[in-house]
């Protein structure tokens, strides 16, 4: 984990519906405020894919951000709910990442092609409250 000085930051797809929904989980279950968010769609989002080798057009990856570390697909999601505050996040984590990592992916993988179908689309990203607001790059 990092430390105090450089908070994770998730870079998800802000148009995305379901990614939205992960966003407002997060800001709900993680009430010490240790992750910070970017959407894909801003700058800071871009530049960060860019330097964890993933092409900002065409993103079918969630990135966690941790320290020097980049992690992707069910690795992100696995490791973000491990820094979520209770045991039940960490056993939901353990479990994710006891599934072999080709099939959690390839299911990852199939729902992210998929999501603006199963799930929605906006036409702007999501927008935090003025209380949230710090918690979100540009």
């Amino acid at each position: 984990m990092t430390d105090d000085a450089t908070p994770p930051v998730i870079v998800y797809d802000g148009v995305c519906l379901l990614c939205s929904r992960w966003v407002r989980f997060l800001l709900t279950h993680d009430r010490e405020g240790r992750y910070r968010f970017a959407p894909m769609q801003s700058d800071s989002g871009r530049r960060l894919l860019q330097t964890h080798g993933l092409d900002p057009d065409s993103p079918f990856s969630m990135l966690l951000v941790d320290g020097n570390n980049g992690y992707t697909d069910t690795t992100a999601i696995a490791r973000v709910l491990r820094g979520l505050p209770g045991k039940r996040w960490h056993w939901l984590s353990a479990a994710l990442l006891f599934m072999p990592r080709r099939l959690r992916d390839a299911a990852y993988r199939l729902v992210a092609r998929h999501r603006y179908r199963i799930f929605g689309r906006s036409e702007q990203c999501f927008v935090p409250t003025p209380e949230q607001r710090s918690r979100f790059m540009s």
